[in-house]
């Protein structure tokens, strides 16, 4: 009996040594795997603290790769934001439950995605992003710019107007909100937002810029003309179309040589933009005619000619120039023949294109154009 118990006894220490044995391996196999996920953190961690993304990266993509949660998201999100890999940023956040992503994290997603020239999602995640933090706004001005680059402007108005209500302080918010009155046409409005801008120290180009076209928009040249100005002196003479804008501004309140001086700036900076040039070389032959440079007037509309073949008004313009201002019969002629030309096609043709159709044909009837200056027979 005395063998019998000594043989159980034996059995029991040895089924409960096993059992020690594997709860001593559970108890050493799974902190080990917290230990090691917490370690590639801090290591990340500790690079990124030294502006290492490079290295903190590799640290962060092991971790993500040991366990895909929340907090080892953000982190690998954050590494790859600051090395401007925005399409992973986006793609590791966006399945992030909103009330798990921290403020930074949010920005990182939302910006990611105006980082990649993607306004439609921006405004989405921006959106969501001011739904649990109003006055972010940094982030209402993105969203506002968003709506407005997306022919929006009027909900821009809308979004931007009640942080405004709020804090209109906020220079990032009241230039969003200026530039969404602009492209919605609202001159007035747009102009105010600028003029408080300039008053908050925002004079930047931009700034200036804008405020100037605003004035050119509702007639107020003058005024257009103070702010362009020292708009294209900040932009080093460099910026193109302040140069033409200030230009046509300067023909318009008859500063023509000033104004000829910006239009051939323009001219050399925008060569060879089709559009522009159009209105510049048309801009400039106004300008030489009102200030008497006849033969340089007809040089611009030459000129203008050139991108624009099928302008009635400029034949027209050439034309009258050399008949009463310049020494070439023939020319006159040409221009006058070439006018009628294209103005005899128009189906409708207003009072004005009539009246000048009228003026040539009697001009051709009536003039002699064999000698050098042109002459009326009677």
């Amino acid at each position: 009996m005395q063998r019998i118990l000594t043989v159980v006894a034996l059995a029991l220490v040895m089924v409960l040594s096993a059992k020690g044995e594997v709860s001593s391996k559970k108890k050493t196999v799974e902190p080990v795997a917290v230990d090691t996920l917490t370690m590639l953190l801090q290591t990340g961690d500790s690079l990124m603290e030294q502006y290492n993304t490079f290295e903190a990266l590799k640290y962060y993509q092991q971790a993500f790769a040991r366990c895909d949660s929340t907090l080892t998201r953000i982190k690998l999100a954050e590494c790859y934001y600051k090395r401007a890999n925005y399409h992973q940023t986006a793609e590791l956040l966006k399945l992030v439950p909103e009330d798990s992503l921290s403020h930074e994290a949010f920005r990182q997603l939302a910006f990611s995605y105006q980082k990649q020239n993607d306004p439609q999602s921006l405004i989405y995640w921006g959106g969501r992003l001011v739904e649990h933090y109003p006055m972010d706004g940094e982030m209402v001005a993105a969203v506002t710019a968003a709506l407005t680059r997306t022919d929006q402007a009027w909900a821009g108005i809308d979004y931007a107007k009640g942080y405004y209500e709020k804090d209109s302080t906020n220079i990032l918010v009241n230039r969003a909100l200026a530039d969404a009155y602009f492209m919605d046409r609202q001159f007035d409005k747009s102009v105010m937002m600028y003029e408080r801008l300039l008053q908050q120290g925002d004079s930047t180009f931009n700034t200036l810029y804008s405020a100037g076209m605003c004035y050119a928009q509702i007639d107020s040249l003058e005024l257009a003309y103070e702010h362009l100005k020292p708009a294209f002196l900040l932009s080093q003479m460099q910026n193109a179309n302040c140069a033409y804008r200030l230009g046509v501004v300067c023909v318009d309140t008859e500063r023509l040589d000033e104004g000829l001086k910006y239009l051939d700036l323009a001219t050399e900076l925008l060569l060879p933009d089709t559009a522009v040039m159009k209105a510049i070389t048309l801009s400039k032959g106004e300008a030489y005619y009102l200030s008497f440079r006849h033969a340089k007037a007809v040089e611009a509309w030459k000129e203008h000619l050139k991108y624009n073949p099928n302008s009635i008004a400029t034949y027209y313009n050439i034309a009258s120039a050399t008949y009463y201002y310049l020494p070439d019969s023939k020319q006159a002629k040409a221009y006058f023949e070439k006018f009628l030309e294209l103005a005899r096609k128009e189906e409708n043709p207003n009072a004005q294109l009539t009246e000048m159709i009228k003026k040539a044909e009697e001009l051709l009837r009536t003039t002699n154009f064999s000698d050098s200056k042109p002459k009326r027979t009677r």
